[in-house]
């Protein structure tokens, strides 16, 4: 199982930048049914997405802000998309409980990796990297 970390998301969402199309080509040798993100990454995407609709200060940056709002539901509705649930909560408790320095969002991606057996692919290493038993790829480069 492939898990891509939020900003890998974020990648994929735009259009024509270099490392998002090596992160495709890595994706296309996978099955869509291998290839998922988690709920962390769309909470995270998601208030970044509401900050920038409620930044809009005329009607024309309304309707682009709500057209990428849009964009980006329809990006998430076919994704597949993991729960930070109970196996994943027991490995968050037990990252806490070594201290490790990282932020709270990517503990509890790495959480859902781990638990998941799966590789978590992202550009951000030298935090991931931080984390045992998390098996971490950047498709990027």
């Amino acid at each position: 199982m492939i898990i891509l970390d939020t900003d890998c998301m974020s990648l994929l969402q735009r259009e024509n930048i270099l490392a998002g199309s090596r992160l495709q080509e890595n994706l296309g040798k996978f099955s869509s049914d291998e290839i998922c993100t988690t709920i962390i990454s769309f909470e995270e995407q998601m208030r970044g997405w509401l900050s920038f609709v409620a930044k809009s200060k005329t009607l024309e940056q309304e309707i682009y802000a709500y057209e990428r709002l849009h964009a980006f539901l329809n990006n998430y509705r076919n994704a597949l998309i993991l729960d930070f649930d109970e196996k994943a909560v027991a490995v968050f408790r037990e990252f806490k409980s070594q201290k490790i320095r990282v932020g709270t969002m990517d503990l509890k991606i790495a959480a859902i990796a781990v638990s998941q057996n799966a590789i978590l692919v992202s550009r951000n290493l030298s935090d991931f990297l931080q984390i045992p038993n998390l098996s971490v790829e950047d498709w990027t480069k």
